[in-house]
């Protein structure tokens, strides 16, 4: 594993964002923006701990602690020459929580035209133990998808057609798949496909004015829908966003049962996101290697939206 140009990239965004971010952070004393507040002085610089989070989940380790102990210690002693205790690695992981968020915005990409959404649930624990359950006690919810009832919380994700992370939005288990939606309409531009979960004619209106056209089957119970043949291709194309999911849970580790903090959740999920657009090689539908080419979408109102293939 290269560790040397992603640690490169992560310390390069860190000296421009760790100053700015916190001139932002009020101090204890008289609550003012920009005043220095007094802070512990870490052994590791946070490029150096953030880096070790998101390598982790690059990694084919499924344990952190057999990771950090076994692998890191020892065999990258001398990349990371200050490494601490495993339980003080811990406490730093979780107070570069703010800088691993801003580092994964930096990863996302606006959608150009073709983009496809879905959730997947992050079950915290196995269903027998949530009477039992503590952690996650007044934050996760039961919710239900097409498999099964689960306990935990929902990552809603939209990708383009290169597989490329577009938007993504995390709940509770329980909340409804449209409500999601509408919190990650800011970065997506021309068509979605997403699956049933998504009907509703007041949203697809909704992200109609937004420059968005939302396009989904049809229930059993419904009027066929009848769709152009490029859209109509496009939506069994939705494989490509199940693809990804899967490798976020399989190779990334987005979702696992033992977590001890709310903190090391959100850092588990934040750093399965940047590993994942990290990979050079991500599923795709390889549209961008034909001619470049514009696809005109004309409502009742003569107005019109481009998507740009190119």
């Amino acid at each position: 594993m290269d560790i040397t140009k992603k640690f490169c990239d992560i310390d390069d965004f860190c000296q421009v964002f760790i100053p700015a971010w916190r001139k932002s952070l009020l101090s204890r004393e008289n609550g003012e923006v920009g005043t220095e507040r007094r802070r512990r002085k870490f052994t590791m610089h946070e490029s150096e701990v953030m880096s070790i989070v998101i390598l982790f989940h690059c990694s084919h380790y499924r344990n952190f602690k057999h990771y950090y102990l076994q692998y890191v210690s020892k065999v990258w002693r001398e990349e990371f020459p200050n490494l601490v205790s495993y339980n003080r690695f811990i406490e730093l992981s979780h107070s570069v929580i703010v800088p691993l968020c801003a580092y994964l915005n930096t990863r996302r990409v606006t959608s150009r035209g073709i983009a496809f959404v879905d959730s997947v649930p992050l079950r915290v624990c196995h269903n027998k133990r949530i009477p039992s359950h503590k952690t996650f006690a007044g934050i996760a919810e039961r919710g239900k998808n097409s498999v099964d009832w689960f306990y935990g919380f929902k990552l809603h994700l939209v990708i383009d057609d290169r597989g490329e992370l577009v938007s993504f939005f995390i709940t509770a288990g329980n909340v409804d798949d449209r409500k999601g939606l509408k919190k990650m309409a800011k970065y997506i531009k021309g068509k979605l496909f997403g699956d049933k979960g998504y009907i509703s004619e007041a949203l697809k209106e909704e992200l109609w004015e937004k420059g968005i056209q939302l396009i989904t089957k049809a229930r059993r119970n419904m009027k066929a829908v009848v769709l152009e043949e490029f859209d109509r291709i496009l939506l069994r194309k939705r494989f490509l966003i199940e693809t990804v999911i899967d490798q976020l849970k399989n190779i990334s580790q987005i979702e696992h049962s033992r977590h001890r903090s709310l903190m090391g959740f959100i850092v588990n999920v934040v750093c399965a996101l940047i590993a994942y657009s990290w990979q050079p090689k991500k599923p795709s539908l390889h549209l961008r290697h034909y001619p470049s080419t514009e696809l005109v979408i004309v409502d009742g109102n003569n107005s019109n939206i481009a998507l740009s293939f190119a």
